[in-house]
């Protein structure tokens, strides 16, 4: 066990893992599926090659040493000692040490580890990195974006995927399992934990369900995010999907579990919750005041999308005492001339903004956005004329719709298009007391969903005061040092605290 809990024993973590052998290195790679391991000669135990295949250039593998090593007028007799690959392999960056914590970390950083003898310690690590993998120009994210961080997305390569990954991560803890699902495609799947953070209960929960999986044909991550779900009687997401690489590698050190698929530029972090969804990664990229006050616009616009429509058709068809003296003759006004009731009004307005958005999404980037502000435009002030609905709801319903874009996952940003329309159905039926009903289902049925066994509105139920550091607001970095405490982390600290750091005066040296 090398992720212990409590600060102290996880200063000490680094003196175990750089004292341990080459040995114990090999065994901890093993455990991942793209590790792979031969032998050069046809004798067993001898030049013995390890590297990660997700991390090395496959040309140079192929071209530079095995071509080498099985050419037929390669004599193997002339190799005596380690030194002499240099002289053998054409290859510049080759470095020979028997320093266990150089061969770690050239060895996650693309090379592979050439060994004479199978329990050598001194070995050769030999360059066959490929820097360029997943960098491509199309390579950025679409539907994620943030204006400070990487703008680096995954790929439908998963390998490269994979690559991505262990750039980010440098440890052999990081344990990468695949399995294949599809009767017919026999896609291949990954799943991706930290060993020694993430909670075993969570790995072995998401390995059980997607190799219960009996499907013919698997196209993309979302099908595996739906047959794996824990409850499919919600609108709700229960694992996060993200194309960003930062948020995947933020959910790993966190302690959760990340699924990857064959085909599909997306993958899925669990166990989640419902905060997760309203958190973007220029969070942290941020000072925290600043953060924390987007990230509470962020929520507050959220409720406001939801109840906003609905609280209007409440006041007007129930409440007019609610109405401020002020304001009831602009809305008079504005309503004199609409024949509809209130929900009807409503109700056509929202359906226009959705086939707007949907016929926006449908159409090439540059016509979509074209359509979406020329169409809202000249409908709505056409609407407005032909008094087929008020100034004032065509204000509200324009705040709603964009209210809803602030969401970072596009999942959740139609959970939340979706809601509306019921809370609606309610307000136009019983008013005030229709939408306080919808309210009372809405926070009972989240109460009731879980994510791998998790419960969906943790940190708020079941209350965690010490996790709501970094839930409505983000607190400054050292306050949110632990991870969280309801994903029961088998190590608790991520990182130390600065405080001493900052104490510390240049003149005490």
């Amino acid at each position: 066990m090398f992720f212990k809990k409590g600060l102290l024993k996880n200063k000490n973590e680094k003196k175990t893992i750089n004292s341990q052998d080459i040995d114990h290195l090999l065994t901890k790679a093993k455990k991942s599926s793209d590790f792979g391991q031969l032998s050069l000669t046809n004798q067993t135990g001898h030049f013995i090659l390890s590297y990660y295949n997700t991390l090395i250039d496959r040309e140079q593998f192929q071209c530079k040493v095995l071509y080498v090593f099985q050419d037929s007028s390669f004599d193997i007799s002339q190799l005596k000692k380690i030194e002499d690959i240099r002289n053998t392999i054409p290859i510049e960056d080759i470095l020979i040490t028997d320093n266990t914590e150089v061969i770690e970390s050239k060895f996650l950083k693309g090379y592979a580890i050439l060994q004479m003898k199978e329990n050598d310690h001194k070995c050769a690590l030999i360059n066959l990195s490929n820097e360029k993998v997943g960098l491509r120009e199309q390579n950025s994210v679409e539907n994620e974006f943030s204006v400070v961080g990487p703008q680096i997305g995954f790929v439908e390569n998963v390998d490269i995927n994979i690559h991505l990954l262990r750039q980010q991560i440098n440890t052999p803890h990081l344990i990468i399992q695949d399995i294949h699902i599809g009767a017919m495609s026999h896609t291949k799947v990954i799943i991706a934990y930290i060993e020694g953070v993430t909670n075993e209960q969570h790995v072995q929960t998401m390995t059980q369900r997607l190799q219960n999986i009996d499907f013919d044909v698997v196209f993309d991550s979302s099908q595996l995010h739906q047959i794996i779900t824990d409850n499919s009687l919600t609108p709700f997401p229960l694992l996060l999907s993200t194309e960003r690489v930062d948020r995947a590698v933020w959910a790993l050190i966190n302690g959760q579990v990340a699924v990857f698929s064959n085909g599909s530029a997306y993958a899925i972090t669990g166990p989640s919750t419902l905060l997760d969804f309203f958190i973007s990664p220029e969070d942290y990229y941020l000072p925290w005041i600043l953060a924390s006050f987007f990230r509470l616009i962020r929520i507050f616009s959220v409720l406001f999308s939801i109840f906003a429509t609905s609280i209007y058709i409440a006041v007007l068809t129930y409440h007019y005492e609610m109405i401020p003296k002020v304001l009831l003759g602009p809305l008079s006004f504005s309503r004199h001339n609409v024949p509809f009731t209130p929900v009807l009004e409503v109700l056509f307005l929202e359906l226009t903004i959705e086939l707007l958005r949907e016929a926006g999404a449908r159409l090439p980037t540059k016509v979509g956005q074209t359509l979406g502000i020329v169409g809202g435009i000249v409908i709505g002030q056409a609407s407005v004329e032909a008094a087929l609905t008020s100034n004032v709801l065509l204000i509200i319903v324009a705040l709603s719709a964009l209210a809803s874009f602030t969401t970072p996952i596009y999942k959740m940003s139609n959970t939340i298009r979706f809601l509306r329309f019921p809370l609606i159905i309610f307000a136009a039926i019983w008013g005030g007391l229709g939408i306080v009903l919808g309210i009372s289902f809405l926070i009972v049925h989240l109460t009731r969903l879980e994510s791998l066994g998790t419960p969906y509105t943790v940190p708020l139920y079941p209350f965690r005061r010490k996790d709501l550091a970094d839930s409505f607001i983000r607190s400054s970095y050292n306050v949110t040092s632990k991870r969280p405490s309801y994903l029961r982390p088998r190590s608790l600290w991520r990182y130390h605290p600065s405080d001493q750091i900052k104490k510390k005066n240049d003149f005490d040296d």
